[in-house]
This record gives structure tokens, sequence and C-alpha cells, in this order.
């Protein structure tokens, strides 16, 4: 916890590690910073501390030009907290209020919309409302100094219902009209539309090791879905995806990167183009979420690093990140598609499914043709395509159902103790894929894989006792960052060959280290010895 004079240090020494966390008003101004603005330091009388940018505006304050304190990354509580009002910001990232109003909202998370303004404006100072109008400016910044596209598309493609209220909410926050934030940006930096693509930064606070994040998506990159190129600048990968999302679809594409570029740079580049341009939040929460760019590094790696067993690995590797994924659901099903084989195998067969089952685009992108299938599609999927034993076939397929029926739910504003137990109901599914589920697809950063035989391997390259009791023991030190930890582990894993003489897996026939995880071969040991396992 930090009090106000702390805060007032961090913008004192322009501490970037704090931008998002919080926000600094200042009353002599009538604007509100990022801890870093580069701007004199405000005297200590005229400052005033937010949680949120929200908060900010409806005390009256405007978003400095300078610093531009819209375009930081999220605040870490919001991908960790599992208390509601993490999971009610979550969903607002996603676009939720927008989509289905505050009723809406509340629905998901199972408060009344009374009960969910109350907390949320106790706690942020902003109601769901207010949240989500932030956001939305943000999107009409964003679109108005990118694009050339008219100001009426520009207002209903950022969330709002009406062109008046656009503006007014333009005017509030920033303290220009629509037309002059455009004219700040010069004409040549702006793309003429969607057709294109629209060009954005994804922020990130502190080190990014993008190395292991683009590794760990290339080794699962499913056929026609995803894929990893070399990127337009040298020594550059660029990651590539098409994305189902509630309007449309999309492709995305995110460069890692270079070699010889600091860790510290700040943001990635990415490219997104949109069937729908009413996506464009949805699309950049989720790709946020992928990359885990709203994590606070230097507070993972200050405990990690400090541990005798991960504090080598850590302080030669900062800012490790752990994976989410763009499609929890998607995610789910490829889980139980690699039970028990290797990851290229899994890979493979992820592939037939999309190529019968997904979605085909109006145009392939390179190697990007489909979207992921449905799990109302692949529920009702012909269970000969499915080259698996038969209680794996009957484990996805009831997954599926339970997905597309909303039995069970993976979304961001779910309880995470109450997915674990719907999923751990589900015949064929056990605690590996639900700790597995739970650390990519919940963002739950605590989570650790005892039995997994990537982690098993990685104590023992250590120099620690592999085995789950053990192991169990060992990671108590690591906590609340254990999802960071077992990432380290693989990473660790992959650097060299692992030891032959560590101990088999015993996964049983519903569960165990999957093909979207670490891949085992017939020997109990792994069966991808490069990149993270």
């Amino acid at each position: 916890m930090i009090d106000d004079d702390m805060r007032y240090r961090a913008v004192d020494s322009r501490d970037a590690r704090f931008d998002g966390v919080f926000f600094t008003a200042v009353t002599s101004t009538g604007i509100y910073c990022r801890p870093s603005c580069p701007a004199v330091t405000p005297k200590r009388a005229n400052c005033t501390f937010y949680p949120t940018a929200a908060a900010a505006q409806g005390a009256g304050f405007r978003a400095c030009r300078r610093c531009r304190p819209d375009s930081v990354p999220g605040s870490p509580e919001w991908n960790h907290r599992a208390d509601l009002v993490g999971r009610a910001m979550r969903l607002i990232g996603d676009g939720v209020v927008d989509r289905d109003g505050v009723a809406g909202l509340a629905g998901r998370l199972g408060y009344s919309s009374r009960q969910l303004q109350r907390q949320l404006t106790a706690e942020l100072g902003a109601g769901p409302i207010a949240l989500a109008r932030a956001r939305r400016a943000q999107t009409a910044r964003l679109l108005l100094q990118t694009t050339d596209l008219p100001v009426t598309e520009v207002a209903f493609a950022s969330g709002f219902s009406s062109v008046r209220q656009f503006n007014d909410t333009v005017r509030e926050v920033y303290d220009r009209t629509p037309s002059g934030l455009r004219d700040e940006v010069a004409a040549g930096r702006r793309t003429a539309g969607p057709a294109g693509g629209l060009s954005l930064r994804l922020a990130y606070r502190g080190a990014l090791d993008s190395e292991h994040l683009i590794d760990f998506l290339a080794l699962r990159a499913v056929p026609g879905v995803e894929e990893v190129v070399p990127g337009a600048r040298p020594g550059t990968r660029t990651y590539r995806r098409t994305l189902a999302l509630p309007y449309g679809h999309g492709i995305a594409e995110v460069d890692g990167l270079a070699f010889d570029e600091p860790r510290t740079r700040g943001w990635l580049d990415c490219r997104i183009r949109l069937a729908d341009l009413r996506d464009l939040t949805t699309a950049v929460h989720r790709l946020r979420a992928l990359f885990d760019l709203d994590a606070d590094p230097d507070a993972v790696d200050e405990q990690l690093g400090a541990d005798p067993l991960l504090g080598g690995y850590v302080r030669a590797r900062p800012g490790l990140r752990s994976p989410g994924h763009v499609d929890p659901h998607e995610l789910a099903v490829r889980a139980v598609l690699g039970q028990q084989v290797t990851v290229v195998a899994a890979r493979t067969l992820a592939g037939r499914l999309t190529e019968k089952y997904g979605a085909k685009l109006p145009e392939p992108s390179g190697g990007l043709h489909r979207l992921f299938p449905t799990a109302a599609a692949l529920a009702l999927a012909d269970p000969a395509d499915f080259a698996m034993p038969a209680a794996r076939q009957r484990a996805l397929t009831g997954l599926c159902a339970a997905l597309a029926d909303g039995s069970v739910r993976l979304d961001g504003g779910v309880d995470r103790e109450q997915a674990a137990a719907d999923l751990l109901a589900l015949p064929g599914i056990g605690p590996w894929t639900v700790g597995y589920l739970r650390m990519r697809a919940l963002a739950d950063p605590d989570v650790f894989l005892p039995g997994d035989v990537g982690v098993r391997h990685g104590l023992v390259r250590l120099g620690a006792l592999g085995d789950p009791k053990n192991a169990t023991l060992t990671a108590q030190a690591w906590a609340p960052w254990r999802s960071y930890a077992v990432h380290r582990l693989w990473a660790a894993v992959s650097e060299k060959k692992a030891p032959q003489t560590a101990p088999a897996v015993n996964g049983s026939a519903g569960d165990g280290p999957v093909g979207d995880g670490p891949a085992v071969n017939g020997r109990g040991v792994p069966a991808q010895l490069r990149g993270p396992a």
C-alpha cells in the first residue's frame, strides 16, 4: 500500500513504474498527469491523487497533452485481483459496458447495478459508466490521431451512442474539439482508415522479455490461426493471429523487440485490421492480456530475484511475463486437445479441427485464413474428427457443451474459485488443466503446477527436488507470483537438455501435462527442448 507522500515522491522522481497505478491532478492547472510526466513537478499542496483516469475526469480535470495519461499501461491490480472490483475492471476493459450496459455488467458479476456502482465509486472514485466513458475517450483520441476516418464514424466506433455525447466527452477530457485533437498530429502520420489497418503502440512498464513471449507463442501457433514471421525491422519477429470479436473478426500483428533494443523500451508496435471498428477497444484489451502488458515486472522480479534458486535466472533474464490468451474458450479446447501428447501433435490436431470447423476469413492474410472453431461448433463435431482416445473425446465434447451453454464461464469477470470448481466437475478435467487455465485464461498470477513435467525438470535443473510434494514446499516462497515462477522453470528447461534421470510424470488419463503446455514423450521427459516449454 502506498500513501500520498509516497505518491508525491514518485511524481517528483518521475517514476514510470507507477504509470497507470495512480494519476496526479494539479489544482493550479486543472490537468491530470501520469507520475512520470516530464513537466515541472507541481507543488505538493497543489497535487491530488486519483486511482483512475475516470476519477480525475469526474473531478473536473482534463488530460495532460504532454504525457498523455490515457495511454499508460493499466494498473497491474486489474490483472491480479480476484475481488469484485478487479473482475469488473477486466470486463469494462473488454467493452462489456459499451455492449451490454451497466445492467449487463452487473449481471455477469452477480451483483445489482446499485451495489456495483457503490463499490466501484467507493474504491475507484468512479462508477462503471464513467470508467467505460474514459476508455471510449481514449479510443476516440487514438482513431482521431491515427486515421482519417470521418468524425461521425470515429464517434460510433469508439462506443459512443451519439455524436453529441462524443463531442462533449472529447472537449471535457482533452479540452479540444475532435477536429482540434486531430490537428495536433500531422496528416502524413495518419492512415486512410481500416482497410490498411490501425497502427498503435501497446505500452508496458518495466522490462519486457519479448523473446520469451514470441518463442512461447510460436511453439504453440495453430496453423491458419497464428503464425510468427520475420518482422519488418531488422532483428525482430512478428506474431500474427486472427481474432474472433463481438462485432466481427480481426487480424492482429505484434512486433517483438529487436535484439539491440532495450527491454525497457516501453511499448510494442502493433497493427490491427478489423471488420468492425467497434471492436478496437476489445481487441487491444485482449492483446494486452495475451502479452501480459499490464504486469508489474519490478515487483515480480524483486521477489523471485531474491530467491536462492531462481535469482540467477531472474537477474540474467529480467521482464519475463506470464502470457494470457485472447480467447479463454479457445485455450480450454487446446488444453484438452493436447492432454498427454506433444506440443507438435496438439498443434497439428488443432489445425485440422480449425480447417474443418473454423470460420473462413473473407480474404486470407499471409498464413492466416480461419478463426479458431467455437465451442458450440466443436460440441456438435463428429467424434471421428478427434484423433484421440474415447475418454478424451468425451472430455472435449463435455467441455465444449459446458462452455457453449454457459454452465462453465472463463471470462475475465468470473470468480476464479467458482470457475475451477465448475471445471473440475466435468469428466476428464483434472487439477493440471484447471491450474493451466487459471494461469493463462483467468490471469491468476499465483498458480503453481507441481505435477507438471516441465516444472519438475526445471527444479531438477536448478538443483532442487522435483517431486510434487517438495516442489509445492519450495514454491511457497514464490507466492504471490508462482505463475511467473512456472515460466522461469520452463525457460530453465529449454536452455539446456533436461536430465534424463528425472522421474516420469504420472498423469491420469484425463489430465496431466498438455500439448499446449510442456509436452512429454512416452518416457516422461520433455519432447520439446528448444524454446520455452
